[in-house]
């Protein structure tokens, strides 16, 4: 049986208008079981169609294929309590009922042109979605999971902290709430890593090239381990001492769990022959040149020419690790930080000794503003619950959007409409109120003895000027300063640090590197992921990772028979 999975954020609500993508957490004990047969005569009395909200189950013990998407309702796998998972750092996820999701993957219309795996609307990787759904509704577990990794290097990642575009390109959300395509997915490759179908993969015979992959994030990951299977050697050069870049330290261990999860997955990348060197920094020739005659600190850096010198390629993925900063009136106060700066030394510190060593930022005791939002903002609000803060407040520049797609906000483009994920319902659950708060400008940040102690703020309108663009207007009189002990900058990131070599860079600073070539100007030297596409998603830097692979396998043999 199934073991565990993610439960997306996007379930349905069963009660007035359809929210469509929705992301309130469905209810442990929601879920709503009968027959299939019932089922049927039940949806089916009169023509009953897509609109019915109220009467079709979510699971079935026989689940009817062919008319699945009509008559069961869209049904995640929930969340665990609130209230009790912030109490500890362990996974926020339920374990999934194989019956459920027997009949959730039955909702799949396994359309004629399925916009889920289409690249530019769906899934970066073109994840053969219908196809394992099908497998899955079948209880060929073990089908699915060749079929899911046919394109996805590391669905486990993917399918706990991916996005899912495939979801909001699904075809079934023009009239429906969408097929739970990434709850089926995490359950596939935990279903396999549980029944020992996921082994280690060592080429038959080497090729003799070597390659350096500098930075072990899901791009790099991805990259090394396509290669490997090529048959190349590959050493993949990271700078912090643990193995898996955004992966390890960037996103909390709640959403991914480094032992059971990342770390898994590099042993198997190891045992299948790739070799990873921690606590090595690549940096500039000339910047390595002044340390190259002190022995201790020549051990934990290597020149980028020096490093191409002895490989026959090399592949940059570094990510996009320069945030953005917020240049206001008291920026310089003690108590101000950028988000990675919080939730890093917070993973490491876990890691180590279960956050005994005090080497991270706490938040215990204090009111914490998080200033941007997304999946980072939300993992600063988690973690800050977790830490035991006395308030959590969200500042989002943008306004409240809406429940459901907006007239602007067509399928198959990914919805922009409100959600709740688990740091939001944490907040809520803990301080009795939701965290986020729009339209809020920060004005300036407030202090006194050199320490933060609140954040001005100011309300904004945004409203289309007389060429058709939004615009944004402070609303006179609605100042006011927020108390604040520990703010949390994240706003994103501009783009990778540059210095390695003298190579060109695009507008925005990111490593110039052609989609579907991944050259840069320096002779043998490719750039994928963040560093090259600019800030982006896990799913998009695997796959980024992937399709860089097969250039540089290409470049090297002059042919290529890597996906």
């Amino acid at each position: 049986l199934p073991h565990r999975s993610f439960h997306s954020s996007t379930t349905t609500t069963t009660t007035g208008a359809r929210r469509y993508f929705s992301s309130k957490p469905t209810g442990a004990n929601s879920s709503k079981t009968m027959t299939a047969a019932a089922a049927e005569n039940e949806d089916m009395k009169e023509g009953a169609s897509s609109t019915s909200t109220t009467t079709r189950p979510t699971s079935v013990s026989e689940p009817n294929k062919v008319k699945g998407f009509m008559l069961y309702e869209r049904s995640s796998i929930p969340y665990r309590d609130a209230k009790e998972r912030s109490k500890d750092w362990l996974e926020v996820y339920t374990e999934p009922d194989a019956q459920m999701l027997n009949t959730q993957s039955s909702r799949c219309m396994e359309c004629g042109v399925p916009f889920c795996h289409t690249q530019n609307s769906g899934c970066p990787l073109s994840n053969k979605i219908p196809e394992w759904n099908d497998l899955v509704f079948k209880n060929q577990w073990e089908e699915a999971y060749h079929r899911l990794t046919d394109t996805n290097n590391f669905p486990e990642f993917t399918g706990r902290v991916c996005p899912a575009p495939c979801e909001g390109a699904c075809v079934l959300g023009i009239t429906e709430d969408p097929v739970t395509i990434k709850n089926i997915e995490c359950t596939i490759i935990d279903t396999a890593f549980e029944n020992g179908w996921v082994k280690p993969e060592r080429p038959s015979q080497r090729t003799g090239k070597r390659i350096a992959v500098v930075g072990s994030g899901p791009a790099g990951l991805a990259a090394a381990d396509q290669l490997n299977k090529a048959g190349h050697t590959v050493t993949v050069f990271e700078r912090a001492d643990r193995v898996g870049g955004l992966l390890m330290y960037g996103i909390p261990n709640m959403k991914l769990d480094k032992t059971e999860v990342v770390d898994r997955r590099i042993k198997l990348m190891e045992e299948s022959g790739i070799e990873f060197v921690t606590g090595t920094s690549v940096v500039g020739e000339a910047e390595f040149q002044k340390v190259a005659n002190d022995e201790k600190a020549a051990k934990q850096v290597i020149g980028a020419e020096t490093m191409a010198s002895v490989h026959d390629a090399v592949i940059l993925t570094t990510g996009a690790t320069i945030p953005r900063d917020l240049s206001v009136t008291g920026r310089n106060l003690k108590g101000i930080h950028y988000a990675m700066d919080f939730l890093t030394p917070n993973t490491k510190s876990y890691l180590d000794s279960n956050l005994k060593d005090g080497n991270y930022i706490s938040a215990k005791g204090k009111h914490v503003v998080v200033i941007g939002g997304g999946d980072t903002g939300t993992d600063c609000i988690g973690t800050s619950v977790r830490h035991g803060a006395l308030s959590v407040t969200n500042l989002e520049l943008l306004p409240l959007p809406p429940d459901t797609r907006a007239e602007d906000n067509p399928w198959p483009q990914w919805p922009r409409i409100m959600r709740v994920d688990y740091g939001h319902e944490e907040a809520a659950v803990a301080y009795g109120k939701e965290p986020r708060e729009y339209s809020k400008l920060t004005k300036e940040f407030i202090g006194d003895k050199g320490k933060i102690t609140g954040v001005k703020v100011v309300d904004v309108h945004w409203a289309k000027n007389d060429d058709g663009k939004y615009e944004m207007r402070e609303v006179q009189g609605s100042e006011k300063v927020l108390p604040c002990d520990l703010c949390l900058l994240s706003m994103g990131y501009k783009g990778p640090a540059s210095g390695l070599y003298e190579m060109e860079e695009d507008a925005r600073g990111n490593f110039m590197a052609q989609w579907g070539d991944f050259s840069t100007s320096v002779e043998k030297v490719f750039a994928a992921g963040d560093c090259r596409r600019g800030q982006s998603t896990v799913v998009w830097a695997i796959s980024e990772g992937r399709q860089c692979a097969r250039e540089v396998d290409r470049y090297l043999m002059g042919s290529t028979s890597l996906p």
